[in-house]
C-alpha cells in the first residue's frame, strides 16, 4: 500500500469517527437538542410571554439557596455555601466553621457596598450569625435572599411566585401604580406591583421592614430598601435579575448576579408536599460564633 493511500485511509477513518461522535452527542437519547433560541417563547392572549412553569429548582439570587429535583418532581433545598478544601481530612457534605476552610458564599466578590460607618456592623453580624441571622427566627428570607422563585403561575392580571419553604407572593401586573395607603405599611416581602417593558416583566417593590438580610454574612438592610426584579423568558429559559437600593446604609445600588434558569419538563415538578414547619434552632441558648 502506497504512503498516499495510507494517508487517505486514515483521513477517512478520522472523518467517519468525528461524524459518528457528533451524531451521538447530538442525539441526546434520540433527537438533536434544540438551542434555547430555537424553542418558541409561549405567550398569553395579550401577547406577553407566559412565565408559568417550574424553573430549574430556582437557584438563589445570591447563590446561597438552591432546590434540586430528585427526578420525581419533588424539590429539596440545599445550601451550597460550604465546600471541602483539597487539604481537608475531616470534611463531610455539610460542615461547620470548626472544620470548614471555605465559605464560598462569603467569598462572592459581588457584594453590596455599605457606607463606611456600617462596615463594623456588617462584620459583627457576620461574626455572630447564629445569634442575629433572621432565618433562625423562622422569618421569610425576603428579597433578594430567597433568590428566584421555584414556580410561577401567571394570568393576564397578576402573577404568583412560589418559593422554597412555602412562601409565595401574588403581584398585580396590570400596570397599576403604588397605592399611597399601602405604601405606609411595611412587609417582609415588600409591597410590589408589576409592569411590562417589552418582553420583560418588571416588579418594583417598596415598603420593606428591616427584619431580613440581603444575604447571609451580616448583609443587613434598613426599612428604606427598595427592589427592582426583571423576569425575561426566552424559549425554555428564564433570566432573573434583581437590583436593590437602600440610601440609608448602602453607598450605591447593588445588582445581584443574574440567574438563567431552565424550565423543568417533569410533569410532576412543583407538586410539592406540605411544607416542613420552620425548625426551632433554640435561639435563646445560642452562645457560640459557629456560623451556619
Amino acid at each position: 500500500m502506497s504512503r498516499r493511500l495510507v494517508y487517505l485511509t486514515v483521513a477517512a477513518c478520522i472523518a467517519v469517527a468525528c461524524t459518528s461522535l457528533a451524531f451521538a452527542q447530538g442525539r441526546g437519547g434520540g433527537a438533536p437538542r434544540a438551542a434555547a433560541g430555537d424553542v418558541p417563547t409561549p405567550r398569553l392572549a395579550d401577547g406577553h410571554p407566559d412565565l408559568t412553569g417550574v424553573w430549574g429548582g430556582g437557584r438563589g439570587g445570591g447563590g446561597a439557596r438552591q432546590a434540586e429535583d430528585d427526578g420525581s418532581g419533588n424539590l429539596s433545598e440545599v445550601f451550597p455555601s460550604r465546600r471541602c478544601a483539597p487539604n481537608q481530612v475531616k470534611c463531610g457534605e455539610y460542615t461547620n466553621q470548626s472544620e470548614d476552610g471555605e465559605f464560598t458564599a462569603r467569598m462572592n466578590t459581588n457584594r453590596p457596598v455599605y457606607k463606611p460607618e456600617f462596615w463594623d456592623k456588617v462584620q459583627e453580624l457576620d461574626m455572630w450569625t447564629n445569634k442575629y441571622d433572621p432565618i433562625f427566627l423562622c422569618q421569610p428570607a425576603g428579597i433578594p435572599r430567597a433568590g428566584a422563585p421555584t414556580r410561577i403561575i401567571q394570568s393576564a392580571r397578576d402573577i404568583v411566585l412560589f418559593y422554597n419553604g412555602g412562601d409565595y407572593r401574588i403581584i398585580p401586573t396590570d400596570g397599576r401604580k403604588f397605592d399611597p395607603g399601602k405604601s405606609q405599611d411595611v412587609f417582609f416581602w415588600g409591597y410590589s406591583v408589576g409592569h411590562w417593558e417589552g418582553d420583560a416583566l418588571v416588579i418594583e417593590s417598596i415598603a420593606f421592614n428591616d427584619q431580613t438580610w440581603f444575604e447571609k454574612g451580616g448583609l443587613f438592610h434598613s426599612d428604606q430598601m427598595s427592589a427592582t426584579e426583571r423576569f425575561t423568558r426566552t424559549g425554555d429559559t428564564l433570566r432573573y435579575e434583581v437590583t436593590v437600593t437602600d440610601p440609608a446604609v448602602l453607598a450605591e445600588p447593588w445588582t445581584v448576579t443574574p440567574r438563567v434558569l431552565q424550565l423543568n419538563p417533569n410533569p410532576d415538578a412543583g407538586l410539592l408536599p406540605e411544607p416542613t414547619p420552620c425548625r426551632d434552632y433554640d435561639h435563646a441558648n445560642m452562645v457560640t460564633q459557629i456560623r451556619h
